[in-house]
């Protein structure tokens, strides 16, 4: 009776392991070098691996810098999205939620420096500009966008142009990322990522508060009492 050799078991957990390596690595390069200059022999020896193997798992620099984005920020999304689906609070709170839970699993990473490659290379590649903006960016306006709305039928937001107060929202996030990843080495003032997003969203949702007269109109319609409204002071709590 033949005898199959046991495999190694490191040499099985290594190869599995493969594909995260290379992601890694491939992050790493991407946000240091930006898409263009980074090379995928680079890529391959960084993971310690041979540009051979990297082929085994992706086809070109496109699908690898796609396999980081559906690996490292789509899934980001997904929480924020089940996060919508299952909050049962006030759209000031869950508003404050995605945007601290956006910080912690981008801006302190290495992937906050991916909006500043797109920002700057998606030009250059319509591919994965057009990939980057369907899979996170309009996904992202979605998602926040569906609060202020949501905020707006029950009558804690004052009625506005969802769409542009989401962009207006968003705006402040993306500049705190580029300038992380660009001019905040000569800051002699440097910022403080939590106070910064803990002033903005009290300026957003201060903004957002319906105006009395308005509400008092609209209460007068529906004959009902005033909605309850709710704003986020700088220490995160209602009042």
């Amino acid at each position: 009776m033949n005898v199959q050799p046991k495999q190694d078991r490191r040499w099985v957990r290594r190869k599995e392991a493969r594909p995260a390596e290379l992601m890694s690595a491939a992050l790493d390069l991407f946000v240091e070098r930006g898409f263009a200059a980074t090379r995928l022999d680079e890529v391959s020896a960084r993971a310690g691996v041979s540009k051979g193997t990297l082929y085994l798992y992706f086809s070109s620099k496109e699908e690898l810098f796609k396999a980081v984005i559906r690996s490292g920020i789509v899934p980001l999304i997904e929480r924020g999205e089940r996060l919508l689906e299952e909050h049962h609070g006030t759209c000031s709170e869950l508003l404050r939620e995605i945007v601290f839970n956006w910080w912690e699993s981008v801006g302190t990473t290495k992937l906050g420096g991916i909006p500043k490659l797109m920002f700057s290379e998606c030009r250059n590649f319509p591919e994965i500009g057009r990939f980057y903006y369907d899979e996170v960016i309009s996904r992202g306006h979605l998602l926040v966008q569906t609060v202020l709305e949501r905020g707006m039928e029950s009558g804690e937001f004052r009625r506005m142009d969802a769409n542009y107060a989401m962009r207006m929202i968003l705006a402040p996030l993306v500049y705190l990322l580029l300038w992380r990843h660009s001019f905040d080495f000569c800051d002699s003032k440097r910022v403080d990522p939590e106070a910064y997003l803990d002033q903005h969203l009290d300026m957003v949702v201060n903004g957002l508060r319906p105006d009395v007269r308005e509400e008092k109109v609209r209460e007068e319609k529906k004959g009902g009492p005033p909605a309850r409204i709710i704003s986020i002071g700088s220490n995160g709590r209602n009042r």
